[in-house]
């Protein structure tokens, strides 16, 4: 049975360790910058390539502020920059000429090899995105610069949940939009214990093997049940000045996008 009690004072995530947000986020930082290397086959395989569809879902969903070819955007957590690349490819198909100018996507993390490899995949498919090392919590953009802001499953690993979501508030436009996507637990059915069975049992050994941090792919289940659950997560949207908050499942409830928009 999941506490959903624990859900409204879950300020961020908290590795088992450590006693501040700093030490939080230097703890993920240092995990992340570990399995860089494999983070992108472990990513397709332990989903069975289902995230893909799940970014290409994601980017399909702001297509009417992607087809705007000089709206900006800013993918926030970006990793290897899968979902940076599913915009521009979502924003090219969706303007009426495929030479129209179209922006740069801007990516950013605060794990520096993950840059490296998104850079690098982003020239080798020739896509118009940019990267650049940033904190979530703390943003190096001034207010009302974006037209859009995303993240796909980094969001939960944040040391604090309200503040990043201020700073997304911070330095998006007037009617700019926020899509948020993230791990989720079932919460009942057959489903639900399937989920639990193949994240808690299964996914760690397999991710642990391959990427040769067994605490990296046990910390990944972990904050899962952490995370707030769809309605109570919606609810801190709220709280941070968003309007039409709005969530929308997969995978039986297991992948969740939220979005919203500001006022």
């Amino acid at each position: 049975m999941i506490d959903t009690e624990q859900k409204f004072i879950q300020p961020g995530t908290r590795p088992t360790g450590a006693r501040n947000e700093r030490e939080a986020a230097a703890h993920v930082r240092r995990m992340f910058t570990q399995i860089a290397p494999r983070y992108d086959l472990l990513n397709h395989l332990l989903s069975f390539s289902l995230d893909r569809l799940w970014r290409q879902h994601t980017a399909r969903e702001f297509v009417h502020i992607l087809r705007r070819g000089d709206a900006r955007v800013l993918d926030v957590c970006c990793g290897t920059g899968d979902l940076a690349i599913a915009l521009d490819r979502a924003r090219e198909k969706s303007l009426r000429h495929g030479s129209e100018t179209r922006r740069y996507i801007l990516g950013c993390d605060f794990v520096p090899p993950m840059l490296v490899r998104a850079q690098e995949k982003a020239v080798k498919r020739k896509r118009r995105v940019e990267f650049a090392a940033a904190d979530a919590l703390s943003l190096p953009f001034p207010g009302g610069t974006f037209d859009l802001i995303t993240t796909a499953f980094g969001f939960r690993n944040l040391a604090n949940y309200e503040q990043a979501l201020a700073e997304f508030a911070r330095i998006l436009k007037p009617k700019g939009g926020i899509g948020i996507l993230e791990f989720s637990q079932p919460e009942s059915g057959p489903m639900a214990a399937a989920f639990r069975f193949y994240f808690r049992r299964i996914l760690p050994v397999l991710g642990g093997a391959i990427s040769g941090s067994r605490e990296a792919y046990s910390y990944l289940p972990a904050s899962v049940t952490k995370f707030p659950l769809p309605d109570v997560f919606s609810a801190m949207i709220e709280r941070a000045g968003f309007i039409k908050v709005r969530h929308r499942s997969w995978n039986f409830g297991s992948v969740i996008l939220h979005t919203a928009r500001r006022p």
